[in-house]
């Protein structure tokens, strides 16, 4: 089983994310879970989302605490929380930034880092605003580079299935961030 964690903060699209990355994982007949975690908190306040996916049916019905990986979607949150906290030994962390992903020494040697520009390519496709950029669909595009349980075309059928505004722009966007991840 997969588990993986998601961080990002109310607004930016986070929970949408993952109930989208379920979608594309089942696309390609594997059972999956998702699930956010958040409380009565407003926009900008941390927010969790949570994925299995297995080949076989998951009965578990727990928060994760041990994912295997993680995805950054407000870079931000690495200097607040601990967002390597239960990580696996040689898990993968997906950050939304700008920066090399050589550049996040400080979450260890023990996991393996990935960047996206997800914010940029949110912006050139008009996803939200410059000040507030949405960057689920961005930050969704760089998962299939990264990990082998979903493919690109899984995630843009998914996405444009599941955002109903600017389909084709978050469809874009997507495929935009698939072929920009640093650290492949």
């Amino acid at each position: 089983m997969v588990e993986i964690r998601f961080h990002g903060r109310g607004g930016q699209g986070t929970v949408i994310a993952g109930k989208i990355l379920a979608d594309a994982v089942s696309k390609e007949d594997k059972y999956v879970q998702a699930f956010p975690q958040f409380g009565v908190e407003r926009r900008g306040a941390p927010v969790f989302a949570f994925i299995r996916i297995d080949e076989k049916p998951i009965y578990i019905r727990s928060k994760i605490v041990l994912p295997q990986h993680v995805i950054v979607v407000d870079p931000s949150l690495i200097d607040a929380i601990d967002v390597t906290e239960g990580l696996k030994k040689g898990g993968f962390i997906l950050i939304n930034s700008s920066r090399h992903p050589d550049e996040f020494q400080n979450l260890g040697k023990d996991f393996r880092v990935f960047t996206v520009d997800a914010n940029d390519i949110a912006i050139r496709h008009r996803l939200g605003s410059k000040a507030a950029p949405i960057v689920n669909t961005a930050i969704l595009g760089a998962v299939p580079r990264i990990f082998d349980f979903v493919k690109l075309a899984s995630i843009v059928q998914s996405v444009r299935e599941g955002v109903p505004v600017n389909p084709d722009e978050n469809a874009a966007a997507a495929q935009e961030a698939y072929d920009s991840v640093i650290g492949v």
